[in-house]
């Protein structure tokens, strides 16, 4: 079973790398990495190019670069990986072990890079989250069958909760994910960057406006407007 792991990326040449050679063991057992730039105007492209085996060029938007990547992909497995999230070392035989045992589509838990109490304590929200509701984030690093993906209609084209949305329309059609054993280490960037509760605030309230129906072109409007 091939696995194609996608990363899209916008301006991250200070952590693109760190993400990429983590993603070696996947290119040394016979898998796929593919970087998928979404206009950067820093050196996210040069750093990434000899560390993937393809990077592409698409109109900046998560969603649309994830779907540009996977719509490449030759892998049965998609694996989706933010520029900032470092996978486990043994991320290939825990993910291979899953979909050999026959599950749709799965997640890992988060661990953020920050040693901040508050940052422990929102990583472990972050999970129980994602648990319980069986809606998964991009930071937990979505991996799925490429015929669930494409049966599902892949992220839909809209500027902020792609993640979300996916999550919903593979669970209904899928069921729950399966959480594997291992965590992924995402950056504490954004909160510290933007500060801790701010961020919490802020992104509660998007979750909870889109689940009510807000238009998400407006939530990421929103989104840009408050984190500039």
């Amino acid at each position: 079973m091939r696995i194609s792991v996608i990363v899209p990326a916008l301006n991250e040449a200070t952590a693109i790398s760190e993400t990429l050679e983590a993603l070696w063991p996947f290119r040394a057992a016979g898998h796929e990495v593919i970087v998928v730039d979404g206009g950067s105007s820093d050196g996210t492209v040069t750093i990434a190019q000899p560390l993937s085996d393809r990077v592409l060029r698409t109109a900046c938007g998560r969603a649309q670069q994830m779907n540009a990547g996977a719509q490449t992909a030759v892998g049965e497995v998609l694996v989706f990986v933010h520029a900032d999230t470092r996978l486990p070392p043994n991320a290939v035989s825990v993910i291979a072990d899953a979909f050999e045992d026959g599950v749709a589509w799965t997640h890992f838990d988060v661990s953020l890079t920050s040693t901040q109490w508050l940052l422990r304590v929102v990583a472990a929200l972050m999970n129980a989250r994602s648990r319980l509701t069986g809606i998964v984030t991009g930071d937990h690093a979505i991996s799925v069958r490429r015929d669930a993906f494409l049966a599902c209609g892949g992220f839909p084209d809209i500027p902020l909760m792609e993640d979300v949305e996916l999550s919903r329309r593979l669970k209904a059609r899928e069921g729950p994910p399966v959480c594997l054993r291992e965590k992924v280490i995402t950056s504490s960037r954004r909160w510290e960057s933007r500060g801790v509760l701010r961020t919490i605030l802020l992104m509660w309230h998007l979750r909870l406006a889109y689940f009510c129906g807000a238009d998400p072109a407006r939530l990421a409007a929103r989104y840009n407007t408050v984190n500039r």
